[in-house]
């Protein structure tokens, strides 16, 4: 029988499947996909509660219904660190991150005129969920190359390492679960 996690958000409740990662841990799978309810809250209480911003940038691919939505009601730009070179990139730069819900090393890039467009700008760097902190670091290693300047950190949860970092934004927190032997 499956196992669920109760998460209470911005007024709302969802249960969200436990999930095994390996033989010692679980993590509750938060996925905004298809949720445009828990999405536009989220993206609601987090434009209340972040610093002044220029461009909005995520990584492919669960953060970006939560940064569409931010910059929407912001009415600012977002862009998206892509998970791999696309052909309409003429000279992407790549950086490399393992992340705790995927199981191998992958890459973020951006195209270079992409980057040039950030050159000088407030960037504010949004997620679905921070845990360990992997996926926020290679993207900031990738913005470092850019000439702008990160003013902000945030995401919908905060999970095992993540929960009471100062540098991030964030509206709830979601447990690891270590596995019963």
């Amino acid at each position: 029988m499956q196992e669920y996690y109760t998460l209470k958000v911005v007024g709302l409740e969802r249960k969200l499947p436990i999930c095994k990662i390996d033989e010692e841990t679980s993590i509750a799978a938060f996925i905004m996909f298809s949720d445009t309810e828990l999405t536009v809250r989220c993206a609601e209480e987090l434009a209340r509660r972040v610093p002044d911003f220029d461009v909005i940038v995520t990584a492919e691919s669960k953060g970006i219904p939560l940064a569409y939505e931010m910059a929407k009601i912001m009415k600012k730009e977002y862009m998206v660190a892509r998970k791999h070179a696309k052909l309409y990139m003429l000279a992407p730069v790549e950086v490399r991150v393992k992340s705790i819900s995927t199981k191998s090393v992958q890459s973020l890039c951006l195209d270079l005129r992409d980057m040039e467009k950030l050159d000088g700008k407030k960037i504010l760097i949004v997620d679905d969920v921070i845990s360990t902190g992997g996926s926020l670091n290679a993207i900031k290693d990738l913005l470092e190359q850019t000439g702008g300047t990160v003013v902000g950190q945030a995401a919908a949860l905060a999970e095992g390492d993540a929960i009471g970092r100062r540098d991030i934004i964030y509206l709830a927190e979601l447990p690891i679960i270590k596995n019963k032997k």
